[in-house]
């Protein structure tokens, strides 16, 4: 008889968010394979859950992955916690999971706490769509990339950060993002819990003469179309009405269809553009 695979969720600052089916899961399994085991042995003293434990996180998840894949496989159960949260998001968890699947390891997930989900619902901005990024690299190649290509996202975007990699991040986000509306998130659950909401120059503003302190989850509103539109209409207008013309001319278009693909980028009406290139020339 194969084991399974549970990734339970563990609360994410308030010790009353987990459920009762993760409490008795934990009792239950063989083995709980834990992010941090000093970190974890506190939630589960104070639950009085004296399942043994196994280390399982970002340094060791490939070869301890393919280990405890060997022990469900001889029939052991065994559990998945994160440090907070729900294992898999933003976690070594994925990598376990993807090795159960290949080995035919059965897997369930029991939904709890994940502060992604529990700060969308709590930021004000829309929450039908949203893009979530964890915590952004820390190469600056990479971390130019993925906020290159957030810049025209029109969904609501998450991103998580640490107090002492805050300003930085407000800052790289202002130069990619622009001064969107946004909503922090602080210590989520907890006593001290915080959400702000403003504009990233009112942020940034705020963090220069306030300390970060806590964790942070960072909730961005999405790029409108119509912010978009007039994005895309600004770009063009840095080059002269001739050379846009131009462009579409070499493309192999006539005068007429050529002025006309010009009106539509700027947002112009034909008799304009015909006009302007008629100042131009003269």
């Amino acid at each position: 008889m194969t084991g399974t695979l549970y990734l339970c969720a563990t609360p994410i600052g308030n010790l009353e968010d987990i459920t009762l089916r993760v409490l008795r899961t934990l009792k239950e399994v063989d083995l709980i394979a834990a992010e941090d085991t000093r970190n974890s042995i506190k939630l589960l003293n104070h639950f009085e859950i004296k399942t043994r434990m196994t280390s399982y996180h970002e340094y060791n998840k490939i070869e301890k992955a393919a280990v405890l894949v060997e022990k469900m496989k001889q029939g052991q159960n065994i559990a998945l916690i994160t440090d907070a949260g729900t294992p898999g998001i933003s976690d070594p968890g994925e990598e376990l999971v993807k090795q159960c699947y290949e080995a035919g390891v059965p897997v369930t997930s029991l939904p709890g706490a994940c502060a992604c989900i529990t700060a969308l619902t709590m930021s004000g901005l829309p929450t039908r769509r949203f893009a979530f990024e964890a915590f952004l690299p820390y190469d600056k190649k990479e971390r130019e990339q993925i906020l290159k290509s957030l810049e025209n996202e029109t969904r609501t975007i998450i991103i998580y950060e640490a107090p002492h990699h805050l300003r930085k991040t407000l800052a790289d986000c202002r130069n990619y993002l622009g001064n969107r509306q946004m909503t922090i998130c602080k210590e989520l659950t907890k006593k001290h819990e915080k959400k702000i909401r403003g504009t990233l120059d009112e942020m940034i503003y705020l963090y220069e003469e306030e300390d970060p302190r806590g964790e942070y989850v960072l909730v961005f509103e999405g790029l409108k179309i119509e912010d978009i539109r007039k994005k895309e209409q600004e770009e063009w207008t840095k080059l002269s009405l001739q050379e846009h013309m131009d462009i579409y001319l070499e493309q192999g278009a006539d005068k007429k269809s050529a002025m006309k693909s010009v009106a539509k980028d700027r947002g112009i009406s034909k008799r304009e553009v015909y006009q302007a290139l008629l100042e131009e020339k003269g």
